[in-house]
This record gives structure tokens, sequence and C-alpha cells, in this order.
């Protein structure tokens, strides 16, 4: 498994590689072509003593520092993957990823995941201030204006800005914290090692299915996708929507949903078909047989409960609840078919500490 990590000046994705490395066995890979998010301080800190190189010279120092201290060490992103792919069952991380091209070849790879560390800049500029303070180096010190010019260039610089990888992170992580041991409790429940990840298990293979199927629904009231599957294999999809021939929901085809009457009001006079429907009726029963899985991205209603039953689905899996699943639970376990719910491990932005700023 290999982790990259990206962000902006002070955002604290060293901190987040340190925690790998401490408490999950990850080992730190280097790029030597990557600026570090610290050169704005253009220190280096080598056996407890902090030295000031020009910017030319701070890349090539801080390689053979790195070098020295038994480090590896990379000149180009190929010889990184070349090292990695023998030895992806490994833990590894780099937070030298800094240009499209770099994250591109390392997206290819299936042990492969991104993770971006942001937080806001009142926040990192006070984190700024504090790491020159630790390094002896305040006469170096940048003014808030020139910091957040140096930020505003390393994030949107139309040539080198960090943006456009941040915006491709799996995970994104808003780093407000000023509690290390908080911090790494609050990563030790993101689970960041969850190698589901990486490649997705069945269930959130078919749930991701399912939710794909919901995108091309246009019901005013609710999008809902759903995905049969047997064996490992799709039997059918499908999505809620008014029946063939019929004008669409969403161009005024189904009178009671463009009333946005509330949810179990009014079930008998909408002309939509349930997402489930849709996937039974394409399916049919000699398709479903024996054994067949529905994943649904929302719980069935208890009308659809009662089709499902009567086909012979062996299990529903869902992801979001629903305004009747009490009833439809109660139509499951009564007919013996396996309800369950699947929540996958977090991805997108996460808060990992919830805090005022002010």
């Amino acid at each position: 498994m290999l982790i990259g990590l990206c962000g902006g000046i002070c955002a604290g994705k060293r901190t987040v590689a340190n925690y790998l490395a401490e408490h999950h066995g990850f080992t730190h890979l280097y790029l030597r072509q990557a600026t570090p998010d610290a050169d704005a301080l253009k220190a280096l800190t080598i056996n407890g003593h902090t030295k000031q190189y020009s910017e030319t010279s701070f890349e090539d120092v801080q390689s053979q520092a790195k070098e020295k201290s038994g480090q590896t060490v990379f000149s180009a992103a190929d010889d990184l993957l070349d090292f990695v792919t023998k030895r992806w069952r490994e833990r590894w991380v780099t937070t030298d990823i800094h240009t499209e091209s770099i994250l591109d070849k390392l997206l290819r790879r299936p042990f492969f995941i991104l993770v971006s560390v942001d937080a806001p800049v009142s926040v990192r500029w006070k984190r700024y201030q504090e790491r020159l303070q630790r390094t002896q180096s305040s006469s170096e010190s940048l003014s808030l204006e020139k910091f957040l010019l140096k930020s505003d260039e390393h994030l949107y610089s139309p040539d080198s800005g960090l943006l456009p990888l941040i915006s491709r992170a799996t995970v994104r992580l808003i780093n407000t914290s000023s509690n290390l041991a908080h911090l790494y409790a609050t990563l030790g429940k993101l689970d960041l090692t969850n190698e589901d990840r990486l490649r997705p298990s069945w269930d959130q293979y078919f749930m991701q299915l399912a939710s794909l199927a919901a995108q091309r629904s246009n019901c005013m009231k609710r999008r809902v996708g759903c995905v049969l599957v047997r064996e490992k294999r799709v039997i059918s999809t499908g999505y809620n929507g008014t029946p063939r021939g019929l004008k669409n929901c969403g161009e005024g085809g189904c009178p009671r949903c463009n009333e946005g009457q509330g949810s179990g009001v009014g079930l008998g006079t909408c002309l939509c078909l349930h997402a489930e429907e849709n996937a039974l009726l394409e399916a049919g029963r000699e398709r479903i047989r024996g054994g067949a899985i529905l994943y649904c991205d929302t719980c069935p209603c208890l009308t659809c409960s009662i089709k499902i039953t009567q086909v012979g689905i062996s299990e529903v899996v869902y992801s979001q609840g629903y305004s009747m699943d009490t009833e439809t639970a109660a139509v499951f376990k009564e007919a013996g078919v396996r309800l369950r719910q699947f929540v996958p491990p977090p991805n997108g932005m996460i808060h990992l500490e919830k805090q005022s700023l002010y």
C-alpha cells in the first residue's frame, strides 16, 4: 500500500505521514524534484542545528541529508513506482506529489491512494509562526501578507499549484487540530489503512453501481438506484421514474411527486415505478432464482419489500435509511430475507476536529 499526501503549507501532511509511520508501520519515501512546503522557511534542521539555504540549493541539501540519515530518496516517480511495485504488500507513504504528471503515474497502480491535508489559512499561519519559533528562525519570518501570497502561489499557481491534486484526492482531510494526541486519536478512528479504498469490496462495488444508476433518475421526490446480483454478477439495474411511454417525472409526468407531498403520502396516486420494481421487472423471476442479492442505495419501501420477497430475493443490502425501514424489516424478517445496511469507509472531505476558528 502506498499513501500519497498533498496539501497546503503547514496543513499537517508531514504530521499525518509521521502518524502512519509511528502507528501503522509505514516507511517514508521521497522524490528529489519535489519542493517541500517548508520552503517558505528556507531552513533545514540537521543534527539539531538549523541552517539557512538559498532556494536553489535547498532541494539538493535536503536530499543529501535524507540519504545520510538512511531514508529512501528517488530521482523520479518511475523509480519510486518500480521500488514499491516489488514491495506492494508493505506500507509506504510519500509527501512528494507536486505535479499532476506524477499523480497520473501513481494512480495507475492499484496499491496507491491520494489523501490531501488542508486547513484554514489562519490555522496554517499560526502553525508557521510556531514552526519558526521551534527552529529558532524568527529573524527569517515572513509577514502575514507574504505568507498569504506564498500560500496562494503554492495552491493556485497555474503552473505548479496543488489545487488540481487536492481536488482529485480520495480522502480530503481538514486538519484544524492543535493537539497532536487528539489528532492521532482522530486519525485512528478514520482508519486510513482500510484497503477497501484501494479496491472496493463486493458490497462497495455493487453499492456504487446502485448509486450510479440513481443518477439516471429524474424523479422529483428522490433519486434511487438499484442493482440485482447473483453469484457476484449483475443481473439487472434500475432507477425510479415514470413507466415507458409516459412523460418523465421531471417534466411533470407524475402529479404526486411534482406536488411535493410528504414521504408515504399519496402513494396510491404516484405514477413512478421504484428502482427496485424496475430492476425486478428487467430481470424476471427466472433470472433471479435463489441466492440473488438486491443492492439499493435507499432502504426499500413496504410495497417494494413485498415484491422483493415474492420473487425470491435472499438478501437486501441498502445504504441510506427511509421512513418505512421498520415495516420493511418486519416483512423481510418474517419472509426469511436478510436485511443489512452497508456503511463504506469514509471518503471525500472529512473534518478531523470540528471547532471554532475564532
